[in-house]
């Protein structure tokens, strides 16, 4: 900067300068300054009043503290008329300037970190908040700025500079848990002066103790529990166990200077907001400044800790820093209490999953918090699409809840902007919809749709599909209503063989399996004797399995069912919105087009909402019968939470990371069928993948080894399930974020299950 000149600091300081260095500054210009006797920094910024106000309190602070921390902070050097900053103008540029000390010592970055070395963290900075807890300064009282955890929300501006939309969600979903937990306790938090960055470049070490502090140009008037939340960000987001580490230096502080349980109730979200603040900043300084290296010096190492402290459940962070405060565990309600509770009201005909069932608290994309502190990897539940509690599908529906929701009698914009916005995604043909609250309740409206069209009612079903859980569901559900404790199979119900290549009639290494069992299908609709109304089919078939229908199959059964005057009706709800990676829709893969398509489950995301898609003479066929109309189907609400779940699997791209996970986690599982012979089926595609478990060398169902992998995977905190007709196929159907690393969790997790079975065996 113009102010710097050897000259000029001689002749105010009296000093002769032997050398002169540039050291790297965020937002100022920062000169280490070599003399005979002793080394200083000499730092100069680009002048306004209000930064003069903050660098004036910032000398404040370091003057009173120098009575109890003498060698250990930064001594203001005062210019020859005394003063400890100047305003220099040269060139008609206007700076402030003063010269500090300079403090010897390594960075808490640069040297080994030990047990001792963060307790000594600890206690140092705990000492300097004791000393700082009764300073008053207006200046540093009054400043708000982005690097002030109390201030998040100031740095919402820089979130979009963040490149990837993957990134761009975990910042979000931080700043909405900072909003639901944060904010409220706000007024009840201790607030004083704090050093408030006692980052790795800023904290010192000799002799494996801390030795010192520098760079106060961040003092803020804050939460306590502030200077804590940033020294742990700092000290652990190299780690890969942040709460092997971070606990330590919350023990030591807390012996110093106790800490309330209020505030620990908070570290793990302002911990997160920390590191969001980096990332946030980063991003918009690179944005501003691509040159400027030093702003984004730590990025990688906090969005590693970032994506590590998402998988860290909250309440597990929380007892681990109670624990170190010594404040006794926060202990979950009982699981016997949890169960009578649920059992006093609600029939156990509505089951559990697994034989230990989970008592879940809170969610995060594809993380599952329990009661009990635990995180669970969901690899199994399909239905939050894009992830739990993604943000931009939350806040569509919290903006939307509080403006407006009403029923389709009242004309409204989302209705329609979400039904063309999903049409879009659809062939031209099928270009009207209908919405309902459930996959079941689509289910329902579209038999009863084709039966309205086509003036029957026999329906050609496959065999162990699902459809839902209405009568009219289950009429036409094999898997429902030929379990031995179902209604059996109605009159008007035809039901056709699932074309399996695995197990059926036509197998794998027959290159025309899917001709042939459509041939075999053909021929049953021909003889049949009665016009069908419609056939409906799943393009994978998940009850029964995650069978895919064998390729060509489609081809011939659509068009059969249409010459005698059917419908053909896809039921894309666990399939569809990109699940199979490769096609948006099951259906595409078949080179068919279905006259009818069932939508649930994922299209919003977890929100009840389904949806019929039919072609206009459909549509136009039941328009002339009595009046459609659904309560809950449409509604703005519902339309802004799908709406949103679109955006975002376009934002992220999450059909192709669908095909891209998809395809590494099938590889994954077809390297372990070699060492393991009860694995004798890996299929499926895309994140809809199904694992069939047999006794060795054979294709008789091991239902007992696939309950063993399920329940040893979730002793080891990863979700999936069993189904299938013999309940023996391990089922994974996880959310479209889900990653490759997740992938290889999970089939790590197997292969070790597998390899102490069969040593056991």
């Amino acid at each position: 900067m113009a102010s710097f000149s050897c000259a000029f600091i001689e002749k105010e300081f009296g000093i002769k300068i032997l050398d002169e260095k540039r050291l790297d500054g965020y937002d100022n210009s920062n000169y280490r300054i070599s003399t005979a006797e002793s080394n200083f920094i000499y730092k100069t910024y680009n002048y306004s009043e209000s930064l003069r106000d903050i660098v004036l309190a910032e000398n404040e602070v370091l003057l009173y503290l120098q009575d109890e921390f003498d060698s250990q902070i930064p001594k203001p050097i005062p210019f020859k008329d005394q003063s400890h900053v100047k305003t220099v103008v040269t060139d008609n540029q206007k700076a402030l300037c003063r010269m500090l000390s300079f403090l010897d010592g390594r960075f808490l970055g640069d040297v080994e970190h030990t047990n001792a070395l963060f307790e000594s963290l600890g206690t140092f900075l705990a000492k300097l908040d004791l000393k700082l807890k009764n300073l008053n300064n207006y200046a540093i009282q009054a400043r708000e700025w982005e690097w002030d955890i109390q201030y998040l929300d100031l740095n919402k501006k820089y979130i979009n500079d963040i490149p990837n939309p993957k990134d761009r969600k975990v910042v979000h979903y931080f700043f909405g848990q900072f909003e639901e937990i944060v904010r409220p306790v706000i007024p009840v938090l201790r607030k004083q002066i704090i050093h408030n960055d006692a980052n790795e470049w800023n904290v010192l070490v000799k002799d494996e103790e801390i030795s010192g502090i520098i760079d106060f140009g961040d003092l803020a008037h804050t939460f306590l529990i502030n200077e804590l939340a940033i020294a742990i960000t700092y000290a652990c987001y190299d780690k890969e166990n942040p709460l092997d580490w971070a606990p330590v230096i919350v023990k030591a502080y807390h012996k110093i200077l106790p800490l309330e349980e209020k505030e620990l109730r908070i570290l793990y979200y302002l911990i997160a907001a920390r590191l969001c603040t980096s990332v946030c900043n980063s991003a918009y300084a690179r944005k501003a400044d691509p040159n400027n290296a030093y702003a984004s010096v730590s990025e990688k190492s906090a969005w590693k800790m970032i994506h590590r402290w998402l998988a860290i459940n909250p309440l597990k962070a929380e007892n681990e820093f109670r624990k170190a405060a010594n404040f006794p565990p926060l202990e979950p309600t009982s699981f016997d209490q949890v169960i009578k509770k649920r059992l006093k009201h609600i029939s156990p005909i509505l089951s559990l999953s697994y034989k230990e069932p989970i008592h879940m608290v809170r969610s995060a994309f594809q993380y599952m918090y329990d009661a009990s502190g635990n995180t669970f990897l969901d690899a199994y539940n399909n239905i939050p699409h894009v992830g739990h509690s993604h943000p931009k599908v939350v806040n569509a529906g919290k903006k939307q809840m509080a403006k407006l929701n009403t029923n389709t009698r009242y004309l409204y914009e989302e209705l329609a902007a979400y039904a063309e916005k999903l049409l879009g995604y659809f062939p031209p043909p099928l270009n009207k919809v209908l919405f309902v609250n459930s996959g079941s309740a689509a289910s329902d409206l579209a038999i009863r749709m084709a039966n309205n069209h086509t003036e029957s009612t026999h329906i050609m079903v496959m065999e162990l599909g699902y459809h839902g859980n209405t009568q009219t569901s289950i009429d036409i559900s094999d898997y429902k209503f030929s379990n031995p404790k179902g209604q059996g199979q109605k009159q008007h119900i035809i039901k056709t063989p699932l074309p399996d290549t695995y197990r059926g009639k036509y197998e794998k290494n027959n290159p025309n399996a899917g001709k042939l069992y459509g041939t075999d299908a053909v021929t049953q609709i021909k003889n049949c004797g009665v016009p069908i109304s419609a056939f409906i089919s799943e393009p994978v078939v998940g009850c029964a399995g995650q069978i895919p229908l064998a390729k060509g199959y489609l081809r011939e059964v659509y068009p059969a069912i249409k010459a005698q005057g059917g419908v053909c009706i896809s039921d894309e709800v666990q399939t569809g919105f990109g699940r199979l990676g490769e096609y948006f829709w099951g259906f595409e893969a078949h080179g068919v087009v279905p006259d009818m398509v069932i939508l649930g489950k994922p299209i919003a995301n977890g929100h009840p909402m389904g949806a019929v898609v039919c072609t206009d003479q459909i549509a136009s066929s039941f328009e002339r019968g009595v009046e459609f109309f659904s309560s809950f189907g449409g509604n703005p609400v519902s339309c802004s939470i799908a709406s949103a779940v679109l955006d975002v699997i376009e934002e992220e791209k999450l059909q192709e990371n669908a095909k891209k996970v998809g395809n590494h986690y099938m590889a994954l599982l077809k390297n372990l069928m070699p060492k393991y012979p009860c694995i004798g089926d890996v299929r499926g595609s895309g994140l809809f993948i199904g694992c069939e478990i047999v006794k060795d060398d054979s294709k008789i169902p091991d239902t007992a080894l696939a309950n063993h992998i399920k329940n040893e995977l979730r002793r080891r905190h990863i979700l999936v399930s069993t189904d299938g007709p013999f309940d023996n196929v391990i089922k994974t159907k996880p959310a479209l974020c889900f990653s490759k690393e997740n992938a290889e969790t999970v089939v790590k997790a197997i292969d070790e299950i597998l390899k102490t079975h069969y040593n056991n065996v």
